[in-house]
């Protein structure tokens, strides 16, 4: 038993930290969005605020929110928040804290004639996340204002499937209202999240690579954070074993801190030397510590 939750040690994690930060169920019940006091609280991962049993803020739609507001230009705590988790998980969140990271996940596991690990253009087209990030979630909401000079928040409103699938949906469902002033705009959104699940049946997590702009926040930070991998080059007998089990399709045995690595672990469950270890910061600067007295 105990064997078997380490071997899913990252799917429990996953779960539970969906279920705690979404942990308002009456919310669903009645299709009502939480608003107490934990709501001014950034969570790590792409955690709708609309949703209707969020019991935290997403930190790109905090970023929006301040960055559309006439009022307001810059948020201290929303980059502080962002900085401060890049710099102690990097992409870790992406792989063990984010809903939406845990929903393709899951899909993913779907049986299907044919797995890929990327599509077409994958190299050039994981760049797009970095347009998106300073196109939708900065210049436009900064700069696309309306007469009294309030913007909207570009990528929760046009793009966001994460939004769609845990608020949009679950609110719809439960008002009679919100269902006779659906659009245009419901449709569209509906259609991202549509061709983003089909998609991630055949492909391993479409959005996180190629559109994510809270995954090329902590991409930027994957080389620093505390939390990273190390590589033994002298244990390393470049078997390729480990580009081979990554889904990210990092070659680990050249680049153990891609931007592009999650931190699943899948790279260090099948080395055979044992080369990839995930980094005891602590325990090296005591070691040196220790050597240099």
């Amino acid at each position: 038993m105990v064997k078997a939750i380490k071997y899913k040690l990252r799917l429990w994690v996953q779960i539970i930290f969906a279920a705690v930060t979404n942990g308002y169920a009456i919310g669903f019940v009645n299709g009502k969005i939480f608003t107490g006091d934990t709501k001014k609280i950034c969570v790590p991962g792409l955690n709708c605020y609309s949703c209707p049993g969020a019991l935290g803020s997403c930190p790109i739609g905090s970023l929006q929110a301040v960055l559309s507001s006439r009022n307001y230009q810059f948020s201290y705590y929303v980059v502080g928040f962002l900085m401060l988790t890049g710099v102690l998980l990097g992409r870790f969140v992406c792989g063990w804290l984010c809903p939406f990271g845990l929903v393709q996940d899951l899909i993913y596991k779907i049986p299907f004639v044919k797995k890929y690990k990327n599509i077409y253009g994958h190299k050039i087209i994981t760049y797009l996340k970095y347009v998106i990030l300073i196109l939708f979630v900065v210049i436009l909401p900064l700069f696309a204002v309306n007469i009294i000079g309030q913007g909207s928040p570009w990528f929760c409103k046009y793009i966001c499937p994460s939004g769609t699938l845990m608020a949009g949906i679950p609110l719809v469902a439960a008002n009679p209202l919100l269902r006779q002033a659906i659009g245009f705009l419901y449709y569209w959104k509906m259609g991202i999240l549509a061709v983003l699940l089909l998609l991630s049946v055949v492909v391993y997590r479409p959005f996180c690579k190629y559109l994510c702009p809270l995954g090329a926040i902590y991409s930027i930070f994957n080389t620093v954070a505390f939390y990273r991998y190390d590589m033994d080059s002298e244990k390393c007998i470049q078997c390729k074993k480990c580009q081979k089990s990554c889904h990210m399709d990092i070659a680990v045995w050249k680049n153990p801190n891609h931007r592009e690595c999650i931190r699943c672990g899948a790279c260090i469950k099948c080395c055979p030397t044992g080369a990839i270890e995930r980094r005891k910061l602590l325990k090296k600067e005591y070691t040196v510590s220790k050597k240099e007295a």
